[in-house]
């Protein structure tokens, strides 16, 4: 079901959509060297085939992975051949997967050939490219940043692939709609592991005899779930994904919203985060943005950290997901414990999720170029030090996980978060 065409390709309008820079390369019939930077399943390799291909390139496709020097030098050497035999021939395209797992001296040796014109050099990484990729390679080529797929894009995907008779499956298999939309939020907008979980799901259908009225083979609920057993949440502990989850966990503490604080706190927790790091953030949050406008989150912060080393996980889950709430809600009941595993329940069905652009890490400047961190207002700079924006992900804005009680102190943070909220639709009627 790989894509032959840029008009059968699925999302990332930005790039190919009418007035993205791909489609001006296929008019120019022409392809800088560049980065293809996004998630798995996003269409990087698709992408550079269908490229190098309307440029009239020839296409050499390496793994960072599998490949060493002397497969990179035989690559360079037959495309130096090609070059000497006809120098106004067609270009060639050397695409390299996983570029990131190059080391500095590997990538150091392509730099010549990039700049003498040998190659059209691409590589693709689900690493951020600023800092996976040498300063001088990167100088020379371009970064393209690709997203994950949105629900709808999987859709069309996953629908594409049912009804089409030279690659799919030709109409003989059916969805229904509770399958459907199970199969694309497993899929975690990954394109490739959605195709995976259909062609394994109308397996499993098929084996099991599930059929509807016309004959067509009609997984079930239960043959999907068999399918795809138990999805891991797509999170790297010291990639890309680790740093935007952590930045949006800070700053949904500093911006007053708890119900954002406890998703990304879940979400860091399911993915394996190490416990201690939680709490070393929240500690360092208590005093950096709450401070002594209420000392008591110090020491509840400083508590949970005592708390997990005692008990440890899973039951300190409860002890973090009380200091957080304090911390964004600030100013006692079990509410924060309850509001906690209602955040952890969505993202051990719904992570990932994608992290809205502004509030992702953007350690180098030039990230800003591609909506990264722009946009983020900082709640310092404004009246109360609040200011309405998004901190959850687009699929769960307006969930309210967190409800204080009428308990203690915790009656003071419900007046709080009214006033606050008060104060929000004064300054925003119509919001």
């Amino acid at each position: 079901m790989r894509p032959r065409s840029l008009d059968e390709f699925v999302g990332q309008e930005h790039l190919v959509g009418p007035q993205g820079p791909f489609r001006r390369f296929v008019a120019a019939r022409a392809l800088p060297s560049a980065i293809l930077w996004g998630p798995p399943g996003s269409g990087k390799t698709t992408l550079a085939r269908l490229l190098a291909a309307a440029a009239g390139a020839e296409f050499r496709t390496l793994s960072a992975v599998m490949s060493g020097v002397a497969d990179v030098r035989a690559a360079i050497a037959t495309a130096a051949e090609r070059r000497r035999l006809d120098p106004a021939g067609a270009p060639t395209v050397l695409f390299i997967d996983e570029i990131h797992r190059f080391n500095r001296a590997q990538q150091d040796a392509l730099l010549p050939h990039v700049e003498e014109g040998t190659v059209t050099l691409v590589g693709a990484t689900t690493e951020n490219a600023y800092l996976s990729v040498n300063p001088p390679l990167l100088s020379r080529m371009r970064v393209f940043r690709l997203e994950p797929l949105d629900d709808d894009a999987i859709e069309r995907v996953v629908r594409a692939a049912l009804v089409d008779e030279e690659r799919g499956l030709g109409g003989g298999v059916v969805l229904d709609d509770d399958v459907m939309r199970l199969l694309v939020q497993m899929s975690g907008g990954d394109a490739r592991q959605a195709l995976n979980l259909l062609e394994a799901t109308a397996s499993l259908g098929e084996t099991e005899g599930a059929r509807d009225a016309e004959g067509r083979v009609a997984p079930r609920r239960e043959d999907l779930e068999a399918a795809a057993q138990q999805r891991a949440a797509a999170y790297d502990l010291v990639g890309e994904r680790h740093y935007d989850t952590i930045s949006a966990f800070i700053k949904s503490v500093r911006g007053n919203d708890p119900d954002a604080a406890l998703y990304w706190l879940a979400e860091l927790i399911v993915a394996g985060e190490d416990p201690r790091f939680i709490a070393r953030r929240l500690i360092i949050l208590a005093s950096e943005d709450v401070g002594n406008a209420d000392p008591r989150g110090l020491q509840v912060a400083v508590a949970a950290s005592q708390a997990l080393e005692y008990v440890g996980l899973p039951e300190a889950q409860y002890a973090l997901a009380q200091a957080t709430a304090l911390l964004a809600a600030l100013p006692k009941s079990n509410r924060a414990g309850r509001a906690y595993f209602a955040a952890r329940a969505d993202a051990e069905r719904l992570a990932p999720l994608p992290v809205p652009m502004h509030l992702r890490n953007a350690p180098v400047a030039r990230m800003k170029s591609h909506g990264i961190g722009v946009g983020y207002r900082y709640p310092h700079d404004f009246p109360g030090a609040d200011v309405e924006q998004q901190y959850l992900p687009d699929r769960l804005v307006g969930t309210r996980y967190y409800e204080p009680s009428d308990q203690g102190f915790e009656r003071q943070l419900g007046e709080f978060a009214e006033r606050r909220r008060e104060r929000r639709r004064a300054a925003d009627p119509e919001g």
